[in-house]
């Protein structure tokens, strides 16, 4: 009983980080439903991104690759290559959603340091990279938990549950604890790193000259990177994890 409360109280505070909120915000409102306006401003825009590279990548493909072409093919190897080391020969059908997260998670996080926002101007808060909203990043996260458990009962059925008892018993508790715990460092990890980096260059833009916060935004450039790509290889991670039981 100890452990299905404890369970139960951490899928509520998990429910309940959505409704956290950092400065003012947007909403529109949508029947009995309040939708956070700036994050679907901003993913809209994000997606676009993507759908549009995507096209222009797959338009008109060469036998003798040109410079687009080759790029493209490059970020794909890279995202086949890191969902191959993580899940191992069953990666194939995972490379879209592996890729998808690597890719959205990747441009937000870009968007927030090269995008213009701030010259749209909201009745409420300003726009801002989507993973900058913990709403975003919990919702990318409870993505790859039900990833990893569909990937884990398509492969072993009922029998994934075994894992919860292995290699004794007496550790179920924290083995199922540790499930709840996969998408609050995955949600908080990034959601943190995204938000701290933005607030530093706001703070500095406005203390020092204008050209001072350049190496601290380049840092920014590549630490937004790095976390795309610690949570597109822990999700691959948790996906292999979950179909092979040994890693």
């Amino acid at each position: 009983m100890n452990v299905l409360s404890c369970s139960i109280n951490t899928l509520k505070g998990l429910y309940d980080i959505s409704s956290v909120e950092v400065g003012q915000h947007f909403y529109w409102q949508i029947g009995g439903f309040q939708v956070h306006a700036q994050v679907l401003i901003t993913s809209w825009v994000v997606i676009a991104i993507l759908l549009g590279s995507a096209t222009l990548a797959v338009r008109n493909p060469q036998t003798i690759p040109t410079d687009g072409q080759n790029f493209f093919e490059y970020v794909l190897e890279f995202i086949r290559d890191v969902s191959k080391t993580q899940i191992g020969e069953e990666y194939g059908s995972w490379v879209p959603f592996i890729g998808t997260m690597f890719l959205f998670i990747f441009v937000s996080n870009w968007s927030g340091a090269l995008l213009p926002w701030k010259i749209i101007q909201l009745p409420h808060g300003e726009l801002a990279a989507p993973t900058n909203d913990i709403n975003t990043t919990v919702a990318l996260a409870l993505l790859t938990s039900v990833a990893y458990f569909y990937a884990g009962l398509t492969k072993k059925g009922l029998g994934y549950f075994g894992k919860y008892i292995q290699p004794t018993p007496i550790l179920l508790p924290i083995n199922i604890l540790e499930d709840f715990t996969k998408p609050l460092s995955l949600s908080f990890r990034l959601f943190g790193n995204i938000l701290a980096d933005e607030l530093v260059v706001v703070v500095l833009v406005s203390l020092v000259p204008s050209i001072v916060p350049i190496p601290v935004m380049f840092l920014g450039l590549f630490t937004s990177g790095i976390q795309a790509l610690i949570f597109a290889t822990l999700a691959a991670a948790y996906i292999g994890e979950s179909m092979e039981g040994h890693h």
